[in-house]
């Protein structure tokens, strides 16, 4: 039996015709005219004879080509057809080639978009995916590793942006994760990059909460000698402790004056679900001063730039620095943990009354799924409370 070893088939010379020489087992090398040497295998299926390609001499070694061709032949045991079974191969690898970090990307944020998310949400999700695949988007999402992803990371910390860096691989972590559900991944790298970025110290934002302080505060919110929707925003904030951008777009619709409450709805609430706030006295008295002044138009706190925009996100903590109040000392979200202190410390209430109050939702899902009661008879003296306590 002919068997080639690597000195012989180095000896092969061209010859005017395309020639073979045999090793065992039906492997060849096909020597071309024009010296290339290209490993084949005949086999018979389904009664025809047919040709595999290994690959070329000596990019391919002769042990390389004898493990491929005993492959082939136990595919052949298997009542496989050895060119079949690479033709899927190869279409397996194009499509995982295909699936690149951007394209997976853009169909997680079309699922994000589907889903309703807000569009902060959004517009943060696009920003952090832009960044990640201005470096990796290009690459197949299966071929990128923890170092690949660490680059565009890297560059956002040397920036000295700390918190950037941290949100990015947690958009990346998303991306592998989605494309884990999808079957295009085994694994997260992201996974392996925990402790690999700076964590900055964890900062709160600025809240006045000493009780002698909240009465400056809102002395100085009374005199403000701004935009009077201004100032009944920030006093409305402080009564109703939504967050900033739940009340900036507000609209007239989300107010039933004869039930007393405030529906925020689903798609502008942050966590994704309506949010009903009792209406005390003192905050209707505010909205129906609003109804004189912007009560003709869709939103209640309109820009004064145009009226089919909210205010904007910069005005409440423009009118806090201009009353003196600097941003390490009080801020527009700030009134939420000045409400949420001071309820807390009266011990008047129950704390799940508060957190209701806030929009929170329960993340223990055992304790969430017996703690489903709104609190809302209590809310309403809350509301009673708290804003008769930040009358006086």
């Amino acid at each position: 039996m002919p068997v080639l070893g690597d000195a012989k088939i180095r000896a092969l010379k061209p010859k005017d015709r395309p020639y073979k020489q045999a090793d065992f087992d039906d492997l060849f090398v096909l020597v071309n005219p024009g010296g290339s040497k290209l490993w084949r295998f005949k086999y018979r299926w389904m009664r025809k004879e047919k040709l595999l390609s290994f690959g070329r001499y000596p990019e391919l070694s002769l042990k390389q080509a004898r493990g491929k061709r005993d492959q082939a032949r136990k595919l052949l045991a298997e009542g496989k057809d050895p060119s079949f079974e690479r033709r899927k191969e190869q279409a397996v690898q194009e499509a995982e080639h295909r699936e690149t970090f951007e394209k997976l990307s853009e169909a997680l944020l079309q699922k994000k978009r589907q889903e309703g998310k807000s569009a902060a949400t959004l517009a943060k999700s696009e920003w952090l995916h832009r960044l990640l695949c201005a470096d990796i988007g290009a690459y197949p999402v299966n071929q990128l590793t923890a170092r690949d992803v660490l680059v565009p990371l890297k560059k956002m910390e040397a920036k000295g942006n700390h918190e950037s860096a941290l949100r990015m691989r947690s958009a990346a972590g998303q991306v592998f994760r989605y494309a884990i559900a999808l079957g295009v991944v085994d694994n997260d790298p992201t996974f392996g990059l925990k402790d690999a970025l700076t964590r900055p110290p964890v900062k709160h934002r600025s809240a006045i909460t000493d009780p002698e302080k909240v009465r400056g505060l809102m002395r100085a919110i009374a005199g403000f000698d701004g935009q009077p929707t201004t100032r009944l925003a920030m006093e409305l904030l402080a009564m109703t402790a939504l967050r900033p951008g739940e009340l900036r777009m507000a609209e007239w619709e989300e107010i039933d004056f004869e039930a007393a409450i405030w529906t925020v709805p689903a798609h502008r609430a942050k966590m994704r679900r309506p949010h009903m706030v009792p209406l005390s006295e003192q905050a209707q008295g505010k909205l129906q001063e609003l109804q004189e002044l912007t009560g003709w138009g869709k939103l209640i706190f309109p820009s004064i730039r145009s009226s089919k925009r909210c205010m904007s996100e910069n005005t409440l903590n423009a009118a806090l620095r201009r009353m003196g109040y600097g941003g390490d000392e009080m801020t527009a979200h700030g009134f939420r943990a000045t409400f949420s202190t001071l309820a807390n410390e009266s011990g008047l209430w129950h704390a799940d009354a508060i957190e209701r109050a806030l929009a929170h939702v329960e993340k223990n899902q055992i304790r969430k799924a017996y703690a489903r009661g709104e609190h809302w008879a209590e809310r309403v003296e809350i509301a009673a409370w708290w804003s008769t306590l930040l009358e006086q």
